[in-house]
């Protein structure tokens, strides 16, 4: 088991370490300059994006006891669209500009996750629904988000519908270090608070009748669990668009890797998605010399046959 943590952490760290060397030559002052503001910059945010989606997926995944469990369960991800395309199709008709130092887009993002996750947060609180109540009631305001959405792109002239569309397929190319400062203090807070309930969402594996013997809030734990992920994926979706898979395939392989004891797993994820991300957009940027894939584009694509394989694996089992 050490071996396996230790291998799995020195991969990511690899990983991460070598991205923003990878590529185009770095000779010279151009080469300087790529590395430091455009590179560097660029793995930071996969780690810190990579790192709350896994996470977050992870504890989904424990206070749903889903293994299909992500942060697009709770409606984060679709919330973060619809309120990009409310700001990508109507900001302009109303001659808005930025919002709390975020472009337009990324405002109203991050608006639109954080009410629509908080809208399940509310009803896991009142403690008289069922975790499949909740998860029923996620996606059927992901699925009417959805709909709304799709409206707003018919709505929209070419213009709006490339820019909607392009920051759909989650981005992390960026120039400085701006985005980076901008989410890190929403994603430590995700990180340190849900880090901090290990051992609630460790009890929790057992069902909830043992977490109540055990002293767990467990509709209180539920709540705290949707509410700051929600804030932490928010944030991430809201700068560099909804990134598919991190959160539902990453928890899977640490998982097969180090077990289901969540006081290793939880922290294991935070480091296997930094790294499995990393790994993502650098393919991003060298599978088509010239020219960036959207990363969400590289994640779908590897995500994909490896949730198959996952569930074939299972039935298996």
């Amino acid at each position: 088991m050490k071996l396996r943590i230790l291998l799995l952490s020195l991969a990511s760290v690899v990983v991460v370490a070598a991205s923003p060397w990878l590529g185009q030559s770095l000779e010279g002052d151009t080469g300087s300059f790529i590395l430091m503001n455009l590179r560097i910059p660029r793995v930071l945010m996969a780690v810190l994006v990579g790192g709350t989606m896994s996470l977050v997926g992870a504890c989904y995944q424990t206070i749903f006891a889903n293994p299909l469990a992500a942060p697009s369960t709770v409606g984060t991800t679709a919330g973060a669209t619809l309120g990009a395309l409310v700001a990508v199709v109507v900001g302009p008709l109303l001659g808005l500009g930025a919002a709390g130092g975020l472009p337009l887009t990324a405002g109203f993002a991050f608006v639109g996750a954080l009410v629509v996750s908080l809208v399940v947060a509310a009803i896991a609180a009142s403690g008289r629904a069922r975790v499949n109540d909740i998860l029923l009631a996620g996606i059927a305001i992901s699925l009417a988000a959805g709909a709304i959405s799709a409206g707003l792109q018919f709505t929209a002239d070419q213009l709006q519908l490339y820019a909607a569309i392009q920051w759909s397929l989650g981005h992390l190319p960026q120039v400085g270090y701006r985005g980076v400062v901008l989410i890190l203090p929403f994603v430590a807070v995700c990180w340190a608070a849900l880090l901090a309930n290990t051992r609630g969402l460790q009890t929790l594996l057992g069902g909830e009748d043992r977490a109540h013997s055990q002293g767990v809030n467990v509709p209180w734990l539920r709540s705290i669990v949707l509410g700051v992920g929600a804030l932490g994926v928010a944030a991430c979706v809201a700068w560099c668009g909804p990134i598919a898979f991190i959160g539902l395939i990453v928890p899977h392989i640490v998982r097969l890797g180090v077990g289901a004891n969540r006081r290793v797993m939880l922290p294991m994820s935070v480091v296997t998605g930094a790294g499995f991300l990393a790994a993502c957009d650098t393919l991003s940027r060298l599978v088509l010399p010239g020219r960036d894939l959207p990363v969400g584009v590289v994640t779908s694509a590897i995500g994909a046959p490896l949730l198959v394989w996952l569930v074939v694996r299972q039935h298996r089992k």
